[in-house]
């Protein structure tokens, strides 16, 4: 009599198949859990500075964290101004940041929490050059 294949699964494939779900599952929560790239090259903005002569910092860069407070001013060839609340051990600060027109395509929602590159226009006003959301 002919003997007949064994229809049970090679072992190597089943651990193979394990690995693999494995390594997705671990690849898939660092993808998921990782924050948008944060701007680490440029320096924090400290608030005082920006209150006691915002216009002595035209020209730098500088980072701001917060949450949107509210949307100021949108207009389609502009872009939108908005009020960022920063948490700072004196208590909460309130900027106003301009965010240029080529940043329209993001959805930036009020209660939300982002990251602002700005760059320091005449006037000591703050102008968007890169956003993340938090």
């Amino acid at each position: 009599m002919a003997r007949r294949a064994s229809s049970n699964l090679h072992p190597g494939i089943i651990i193979g198949a394990v690995a693999a779900i494995v390594v997705a599952v671990i690849a898939g929560k660092s993808l998921i859990s990782k924050k948008s790239a944060s701007f680490g090259e440029v320096a924090k903005l400290s608030v005082s500075e920006l209150l006691e002569n915002g216009n002595s910092l035209r020209g730098n860069e500088y980072v701001i964290e917060g949450q949107i407070d509210e949307k100021l001013q949108w207009t389609t060839g502009r872009g939108q101004l908005v009020s960022v609340r920063i948490e700072t051990p004196a208590g909460d600060e309130f900027v106003g940041i301009e965010i240029p027109n080529e940043f329209n395509k993001l959805n930036i929602d009020t209660k939300q929490k982002y990251s602002f590159r700005v760059k320091f226009r005449q006037g000591g006003i703050p102008v968007a050059t890169g956003v993340n959301r938090l």
